[in-house]
């Protein structure tokens, strides 16, 4: 296998596809095949990069996804060995789910569970699944009752995962979904692995009041609070009372609804690469604007 030197957001960046549907064909066809940097990280070859540029050129031309991965993959020079992608178990555990049968997704997970790290759990398999799903309803592929339902267990198993997670005496965290936004499972991810990391989570959940979240802060006096939207005017219209969480306790933005100019204007950092990511940059220190 070619030694990869590009970390995901520079592949990205490169070919125009998003870091989330990098993992998410990483994980559901194998598309990808990282090698690992000595600090953990998954760093992407040129051989990488072309495999999506074939796929993307197949996909132009009106071919499935699925089918113009296999074709991107057929022409590789290299195969990934099976024993390095969870794609089959991320494959189960996608088609249970479609298929309303929550027992065999649950025996999914357990089987994701017992053989890969947490990191690798979030970052490898779910986090991509629930990308891929939010994909193939926008595009009409899964119904609205499939996508809640799918949600729903997973939401379901990442609180089971947090049960206890703001025991020890590890740093505070407090996490909350803006005003209106109610899509909250990257930030559970998120939690999770900051708190595998050794830091204590105080998870005030979707659609906090930012009066609520500035007493909070006041209160519990974190090391950090993390505000997330996946849409960008659950943030936007609320510069000032972010701005003014910002002068009081140290603060984050995360998630898709995000900006670089929000996060300057509120003096906080921004959070913009996948959870597991941030979770270790937020670990080693933020340093705020």
């Amino acid at each position: 296998m070619k030694e990869g030197h590009l970390r995901i957001g520079e592949l990205s960046r490169r070919v125009g596809v998003s870091p989330e549907l990098l993992r998410a064909w990483e994980g559901r066809y194998g598309l990808l095949q990282p090698t690992r940097s000595a600090g953990g990280f998954r760093l992407y070859s040129e051989a990488d990069e072309d495999r999506i540029r074939r796929m993307r050129a197949y996909q132009d031309e009106g071919l499935s996804a699925a089918e113009a991965a296999r074709l991107a993959l057929e022409q590789g020079n290299d195969q990934r060995p099976m024993s390095e992608t969870p794609a089959l178990d991320f494959g189960a555990f996608a088609e249970a789910l479609e298929r309303f049968d929550e027992p065999a997704a649950q025996a999914a997970f357990d089987r994701a569970l017992a053989t890969l790290s947490l990191d690798a759990l979030l970052r490898d398999l779910l986090l991509p699944y629930l990308h891929d799903l939010g994909e193939r309803w926008e595009a009409g592929n899964v119904t609205v009752a499939q996508e809640h339902f799918a949600s729903s267990v997973v939401r379901g198993r990442l609180l089971g995962l947090a049960r206890g997670w703001g025991q020890g005496t590890g740093s505070l965290a407090v996490l909350a979904c803006a005003p209106g936004e109610h899509h909250d499972l990257a930030l559970i991810a998120f939690g999770l692995a900051l708190r595998a990391r050794g830091w204590r989570i105080a998870y005030l959940g979707p659609d906090t009041p930012l009066e609520t979240l500035r007493e909070t802060a006041q209160s519990l006096e974190p090391r950090v609070v993390v505000v997330s939207a996946t849409v960008p005017r659950h943030l936007s219209r609320l510069g000032n009372e972010l701005a003014a969480l910002g002068r009081n306790a140290p603060l984050a933005l995360a998630g898709a609804g995000a900006s670089p100019a929000l996060a300057e204007a509120a003096g906080a950092a921004l959070l913009s690469e996948d959870p597991v990511t941030e979770a270790d940059r937020v670990a080693t220190g933020l340093e705020r604007p």
